[in-house]
């Protein structure tokens, strides 16, 4: 279950997508649970029952509707979701960190005076601070690429602005750490391993004097059963994200749409299954072919 958007009036549709076929089953303009809602009461009781799991974000509008129509199926929280919520984490303690470094330059910029144009003399201690704590600045500023960035995929340069950081920034850092902690346990296989890690992690996020991560952990802690659940599963909202950019794709080469009912149905078109009936192409053929 995903929403995405589009251009015009920048509104929202709702995506269903099955995860066996990988196909859209159902689309509708706008999002949130009266629209969920709608989709399940187009369901016959068997069609529910079917359902053996649900996967999407951490609303509580999709827990509340998959509780209520199909009591039985599992919800899974995806993990591509609770690492986007870790980078945005990282993302507010980095704005936080950069700022402070900003008052620390011009506390030193009114303090010592600053540096005029020119080469400054190399044995100037005072002018020295101030070049360190601007580079520290710069370097924070900089960086949402490399800490947003797996460590294996980080260019040389990346290395270095986190290295510098470490030196520097110790808070910053930390939060850093946290979060490549969670994304690595969420790509664990064992449920009881992934568990034991993610209890660990909680208290160690709650425990950290950061409050965008002690915010983290409690909406973490919220959803975990659902987390574990993805975990159990091997699911992934991978091959929705994959159909929301067919989507954009499918908006952008039609240069948007000036009704909502043509995007719909060109998205049925393009990202599901279902066969239309050409002139010279008996029916049978269509629908079996």
């Amino acid at each position: 279950i995903d929403e995405t958007s589009y251009r015009k009036g920048f509104k929202y549709i709702t995506v269903i997508v099955d995860h066996d076929r990988n196909r859209v089953v159902w689309i509708h303009e706008g999002h949130g649970k009266s629209v969920l809602e709608k989709f399940y009461e187009e369901l016959s009781d068997k069609q529910r029952k079917n359902i053996k799991v649900v996967t999407g974000d951490g609303a509580r509008w999709i827990t509340e509707c998959v509780e209520k129509y199909t009591p039985e199926c599992v919800r899974c929280m995806d993990s591509f979701h609770v690492v986007e919520w870790a980078n945005a984490a990282l993302d507010e303690v980095r704005i936080k960190a950069w700022r402070d470094a900003n008052v620390i330059v011009k506390a030193l910029e009114e303090k010592y005076g600053k540096i005029g144009k020119g080469k400054p003399a190399k044995d100037s201690r005072n002018v020295q601070k101030i070049l360190n704590a601007r580079k520290e600045a710069y370097d924070i500023k900089g960086s949402s690429f490399a800490v947003g960035k797996a460590p294996e995929h980080l260019t040389e340069r990346q290395r270095e602005t986190l290295e510098n950081i470490r030196k520097g920034n110790s808070k910053f850092y930390r939060a850093y750490e946290m979060k490549e902690s969670l994304r690595l346990i969420l790509r664990c296989t064992n449920r009881f391993d992934a568990e034991s890690r993610l209890k660990s992690w909680l208290w160690w996020a709650a425990h950290s004097r950061i409050e965008a991560f002690k915010e983290l952990a409690k909406k973490v802690r919220r959803n975990m059963a659902f987390i574990l659940n993805t975990i159990s599963y091997g699911l992934s909202n991978a091959r929705i994200e994959a159909t929301n950019n067919k989507i954009k794709l499918v908006i952008r080469r039609s240069y948007g749409f000036r009704n909502i009912n043509s995007m719909l149905n060109m998205i049925y078109l393009t990202c599901s299954d279902i066969k239309i009936p050409l002139p010279n192409r008996p029916i049978v053929e269509t629908i079996t072919g």
